[in-house]
């Protein structure tokens, strides 16, 4: 990506470099990450960045009509539809591979859109471990780098998150609720929450419920809920058999960051509505009467509301479709299959593909997103997955900057 930069660290790399900045992200964050961590940022050239940039917005404009909107809602089941949604999620989430346009340039393409939250908090302190440790990388810029858009500085972005997530409450009555956040791999994230804005992880299961309102046991004290940062991944829930205190149908008097609907409108259930340069062609199944002759080579099948690459299928075959219930088919989606650059280089002088997260952000009142932070995700096998990379290294969890403003 950003030649001059990309040479200067990777001449001054070390694995001594990479253990320093692991353990300081370790100390800053609260605890050890549950996935693996790439051993290099991702350095953002001003070009790549400004189609970046255009292409999560104007996907983001794109599902955020109130007609996109209304036909979108239609996803949420019955069984999970919760009062109060509002007009557009607090958070979303625009995933973008980076590949080769015609012209040999590189530029974006979407690979998938989430209306929930992401690894805010831990993204901050991954920035901040690395622009610790890039401060001693002979060649590089003066003045640090940075992760965040919209013109934001760390203490603007970690506003914007504090308005979107605790909004005017106490951070002690918001809670962030997953299921056994403890054992999840993104505690990490959990543990920055607290530190960054004083809000603790909540197991749903351990919450109270009387009459429309909600509490949690802290120190002997029943302390009440009024805003939810709402981590929960339905397919896990589902999945686990959990019995919780409370039905998310139920009417409460608290406020959700974001409202739980989002999780099923915003999805890839969204990705056949979309007409953008960098969105890929995308049907249901329910809407497939002849399968593609390069249905192999040329499409990934998806599960529509599977989180973090679950159940997805890079090489599907007439079989795989064929095993799919009718009845389940407009829960699953083909997608034109995207070619990954493998525009990073590696010390080694391998090419390592790259996935940019584009994080948006809407406090309480905002009729519009701001676009503030990125999560990356560095992957040299056939998919981005923890599977598909476990023998190699260059990959994993990154964060994309690029020098500050003066620099």
């Amino acid at each position: 990506m950003h030649p001059a930069c990309r040479s200067a660290f990777n001449d001054s790399f070390s694995e001594e470099l990479y253990r320093r900045q692991t353990a300081d992200l370790a100390r800053r964050a609260g605890a050890e990450a549950g996935f693996r961590l790439a051993e290099t940022p991702v350095f953002l050239t001003p070009e790549l960045e400004e189609r970046l940039v255009s292409a999560a917005h104007g996907i983001l404009a794109q599902i955020s009509t109130p007609e996109a909107v209304s036909r979108l809602c239609g996803f949420v089941p019955p069984a999970w539809d919760t009062p109060g949604m509002d007009a557009l999620p607090s958070l979303a989430q625009v995933d973008l591979a980076v590949v080769a346009a015609p012209d040999g340039s590189l530029e974006p393409k979407l690979i998938e859109l989430q209306g929930f939250p992401s690894l805010s908090a831990f993204e901050v302190m991954q920035a901040d471990a690395w622009n610790a440790v890039l401060e001693g990388v002979p060649g590089l810029p003066a003045g640090g780098f940075s992760p965040y858009f919209s013109g934001l500085t760390r203490d603007g972005f970690v506003d914007l998150f504090r308005r979107t997530v605790v909004g005017a409450h106490d951070p002690e009555n918001v809670v962030l609720l997953d299921l056994h956040p403890e054992a999840q791999k993104t505690y990490v994230d959990f543990t920055a929450t607290t530190k960054l804005l004083g809000v603790e992880p909540v197991c749903p299961t351990k919450v109270e419920k009387d009459g429309r309102k909600l509490f949690r046991r802290k120190d002997g004290r029943r302390i009440p809920i009024e805003r939810i940062y709402n981590r929960v991944v339905f397919d896990e829930l589902i999945r686990s058999g959990e019995t919780l205190p409370f039905d998310f149908r139920d009417d409460l008097d608290v406020t959700w960051a974001p409202h739980p609907n989002w999780f099923w409108a915003w999805s890839k259930a969204a990705l056949p509505f979309l007409d953008h340069p960098a969105a890929p062609r995308a049907r249901r199944l329910s809407d497939v009467d002849e399968l593609p002759a390069d249905l192999s080579t040329g499409w990934v099948l998806k599960p529509l509301f599977s989180f973090a690459g679950g159940g997805v299928n890079i090489e599907p075959t007439r079989e795989d479709v064929a095993r799919i219930p009718r009845s389940e088919r407009a829960s699953w989606c083909l997608m034109e299959k995207i070619a990954y650059a493998p525009c990073l280089k590696a010390v080694d002088g391998g090419g390592v593909k790259v996935e940019i997260r584009m994080m948006f952000f809407r406090p309480e009142g905002k009729s519009s997103f701001t676009l503030g932070l990125n999560l990356c995700r560095l992957s040299r096998g056939r998919m981005l997955g923890v599977d598909f990379n476990k023998d190699f290294t260059w990959v994993g969890s990154s964060v994309a900057m690029r020098p500050s403003p003066g620099a």
